[in-house]
């Protein structure tokens, strides 16, 4: 068994000596949606709005919101056995019998190092030791997933076309006004004034500090960081980005130049990881990530690799989503090459496999159950590629496991969903220019029976 099993099993022991739902997440984890002043802690549960008033005293306020300190206090109270609905994703998961990230997350030492202080005065406000930004929305990409709120170019495309035409109109113009509204990179922003002045106190206590998007290379703040890492050195940081790597020659270039400098000296920081969003294989992959090059990423993956050689590592975002299963295998096979040629003193080449549970329409538990194969494939192609340094992690194969496990659970309100997906993704072609059936051929039989659901829906 590996460590971080091992971690993770010792952290589900000392979780339930306090309660049956504590997570260490709730105060050492936070993402910052600095655009329209939201966060939450892991990225489970869903989002909620951060309180101006308290930030002009308290910029710590972004993340030690009222709404968390409440769900604390239920988290080390032993006698209510409270399971927040917003936890669901974890306890969905733990009842299947599995570990979930509420012990993943819990076992990783960033988080299990504050135990003792968060038990002793679990309601003090606390600098997490793990934390995702994004600044603002700017962003290349309009992914079928994503949203106005953490993409420009979803916001161009809604303003200009209106709301899709699912059962309840997706992605609404009219919707993303007031307290949902992106804040533009050129007003003012409460969110990210209070961000900077944070910044020195947070930054002594991070271990890990992990920008998102939007498109973090096209955005000034994430070279606003970088500047302050070369000058302020941190030999305990993990420094991550996330980003699509679809972005033009010239910021492509500033951008690994920067990373090359992060990482050429011993003690800037301790690791710099790139995660990479890529969902499946080539023209499938492009699809479901609208203005994705995949040709582009994937030879920057293997370009960041080897220009950038210390100190550094590249992670695959998967998001499970039922467009990126049917070539899921191919894309496994890559990672499996990448480690194989780039692993030598420590790995270099990650993965990880997060469930999407919204938009609901594409979520794998709406698909027939024979497409169950398609992750039985994969789970065989990782058993039988097994090794802690060139091949996959038994970790990895037990949350491949636990995605099929989910998939197979399937969901209610099957053919109203289906519908929705023949909606919006007839949609999708429309308005982009795209062609499902050319793109995904395997999936005719199960675009017939979306378009038979959207065609009948409220007619019996």
């Amino acid at each position: 068994m590996s460590d971080y099993l091992d971690d993770a099993n010792l952290a589900k022991m000392k979780l339930s000596g306090v309660s049956g739902s504590f997570c260490l997440a709730k105060w050492k984890q936070t993402s910052l949606h600095l655009p329209t002043g939201h966060t939450n802690s892991c990225y489970h549960p869903p989002l909620h709005r951060i309180p101006t008033e308290p930030l002009a005293d308290n910029p710590s306020a972004l993340h030690n919101t009222a709404h968390k300190k409440e769900r604390r206090s239920e988290m080390v109270d032993p006698f209510t056995k409270v399971k927040h609905s917003e936890c669901d994703y974890c306890w969905n998961i733990e009842k299947q019998g599995a570990l979930s990230d509420r012990h993943y997350r819990s076992g990783e030492p960033w988080a299990m190092d504050s135990f003792e202080e968060i038990v002793a005065d679990p309601l003090a406000d606390i600098n997490p030791s793990y934390v995702e930004v994004n600044f603002n929305n700017a962003c290349n990409l309009a992914c079928s997933y994503c949203s106005p709120q953490f993409s420009s170019t979803w916001t161009a495309e809604a303003k200009e076309h209106g709301a899709w035409p699912t059962s309840t109109p997706h992605n609404d113009p009219a919707h993303f006004t007031g307290e949902r509204r992106a804040i533009p990179n050129k007003d003012t922003n409460p969110y990210r004034e209070a961000f900077w002045k944070w910044w020195p106190d947070l930054y002594k206590d991070l271990k890990h500090f992990r920008m998102t998007g939007g498109e973090p290379q096209m955005d000034p703040n994430t070279y606003k960081v970088f500047d302050y890492v070369l000058d302020n050195p941190k030999p305990d940081l993990h420094l991550n980005v996330t980003s699509n790597f679809s972005t033009e020659p010239r910021v492509w270039d500033k951008y690994k130049e920067y990373v090359q400098r992060l990482t050429a000296q011993p003690g800037t920081v301790e690791h710099f990881m790139q995660f990479v969003s890529l969902d499946t294989w080539g023209k499938q992959a492009e699809y479901i990530r609208h203005g994705l090059d995949f040709a582009l990423a994937i030879n920057r993956c293997e370009e960041f690799i080897t220009d950038v050689p210390e100190r550094s590592s590249l992670t695959f975002i998967i998001t499970m989503n039922n467009l990126s299963i049917v070539n899921l295998k191919r894309l496994l096979e890559h990672i499996l090459y990448l480690r194989k040629q780039h692993t030598t003193t420590y790995q270099r080449i990650w993965f990880d496999t997060p469930l999407l549970r919204t938009p609901e329409w594409q979520s794998i538990q709406i698909l027939p159950k024979s497409y169950q194969q398609c992750l039985w494939d994969c789970i065989n192609f990782m058993t039988d590629n097994l090794d802690e340094m060139h091949g996959f992690k038994d970790y990895e194969v037990l949350k491949m496991r636990r995605d099929l496990q989910w998939m197979q659970e399937g969901t209610s309100d099957t053919e109203r969903k289906q519908a929705d997906f023949y909606r919006f993704f007839s949609e999708h072609d429309r308005r982009r220019g795209t062609n499902f059936i050319e793109t995904f051929p395997e999936m005719a039989e199960f675009w017939s029976t979306c378009e038979y659901n959207a065609n009948t829906q409220g007619t019996e």
